[in-house]
């Protein structure tokens, strides 16, 4: 009898020590997770390093490491100074997974680690327009996170990629029909599931609650044409996180997109502060030039013309060094000016600025405006 009492203390006593772990475990991939949203790179990498060293043999530590290398490729998504650092890394967490997969091939974290490792390798080559290496990714990855999701129906956190596909596979090949063919060879995708299953992850996940979020926020901006949808989400994403430059730039535009402009205007002004103050990732240029010409924009419709012209310029200047092409940025910086000096009296200098834009590429109707600019000067 007593040595059934101490095989059922025992029992209980490594329960709670796996209990214990779970909870440590758990306690520093939040962390670290927050800490790769906050933008406080150097902090999760020593929580992950943390991680690896405490559970040397789950693949979560070495794949949020890869993460932190992901948003500091999203902070500059035109500098590809980390894509081979990043690629590297996922290739570490996928070897470490086939290995623990040789000995348990049902092991639900090295399968929902080996996918998320493809699908987040795929995201990448989508963004630099690698499409046929992309669409590999994404087939080589759907079954086995499908086969996580059966081995362990109850982790939301796999929705996510299930959701991303869904949406994506239905919606991509109507935005980009150069990827249609590609999607012959793909399960049909669905946009209202996409949906709901993102809703789900963002609502009920793990740790991937925050990227549901951030995908259900772009989503409802670019495709879905609903800015008071993606707003609800760039709200949130911007209270918990701040100090992230890719959230509060969203959240700009949206506020833009929803004839908001003061609101759109001090949240550029914050970024120019944060800026200033060497914030991690705000030094971007791309977000320097829309950050003034958003500014110059509002100042331009409250009449408040010096400072919308010292805006206006500023994104001019920033968009002859970054533009390959000529941007609508580049276009209409130039074409507010010319108007400006228009409503303050300086003709001479508004002609000049509308020959400027005859001389750039059409944006919209700019060469339109220019021209009947020219021929009566603009009045406010």
């Amino acid at each position: 009898m007593r040595t059934i009492k101490k095989i059922f203390l025992l029992i209980i006593f490594l329960s709670a020590i796996a209990t214990a772990q779970d909870a440590k475990f758990d306690s520093l991939v939040t962390v670290g997770i927050k800490q790769i949203y906050n933008i406080k790179f150097t902090e999760a990498e020593k929580t992950f390093r943390n991680v690896i060293a405490s559970y040397p043999d789950h693949p979560a530590g070495r794949f949020f490491l890869a993460m932190i290398d992901w948003w500091r490729i999203l902070i500059n998504p035109d500098s590809e100074k980390y894509d081979e650092i990043f690629y590297q890394k996922l290739e570490d967490v996928i070897y470490q997974c086939d290995q623990i997969l040789k000995k348990d091939p049902e092991n639900v974290d090295a399968l929902f680690f080996k996918g998320g490792s493809i699908g987040f390798r795929g995201r990448l080559r989508a963004y630099r327009n690698s499409w046929l290496k992309a669409a590999d990714d994404g087939r080589a990855a759907l079954p086995i996170v499908e086969r996580a999701a059966e081995l362990n129906p109850d982790n939301v956190d796999v929705q996510l990629g299930f959701g991303i596909y869904n949406y994506y596979a239905a919606v991509i090949p109507e935005e980009y029909p150069m990827v249609k063919p590609l999607m012959l060879f793909f399960p049909k995708g669905d946009k209202e599931k996409g949906i709901s299953q993102l809703v789900k992850t963002a609502e009920s996940g793990k740790y991937a609650n925050y990227e549901a979020q951030y995908f259900l926020m772009t989503l409802f901006y670019n495709f879905e044409n609903n800015p008071i949808k993606a707003d609800e989400y760039a709200a949130k994403l911007t209270q918990e996180f701040p100090d992230n430059p890719t959230f509060q730039r969203w959240k700009g535009r949206i506020a833009v997109k929803r004839g908001n402009l003061d609101s759109a205007s001090e949240i550029f002004k914050d970024m120019l502060t944060k800026n200033e103050k060497g914030f991690t990732g705000y030094n971007n240029k791309t977000v320097l030039r829309e950050a003034h010409y958003y500014i110059g924009l509002n100042h331009f419709n409250t009449a408040r013309y010096d400072s919308s012209l010292i805006h206006f310029k500023e994104c001019e200047r920033i968009s002859k060094e970054i533009d390959e092409d000529e941007s609508g940025f580049l276009v209409n910086s130039v074409l507010y000016q010319g108007m400006i000096y228009d409503v303050t009296g300086k003709r001479n200098d508004a002609v000049k600025r509308y020959e400027d834009v005859l001389d750039m590429d059409e944006y919209l109707n700019s060469h339109k405006l220019a021209e009947s600019y020219l021929n009566k000067s603009f009045k406010k």
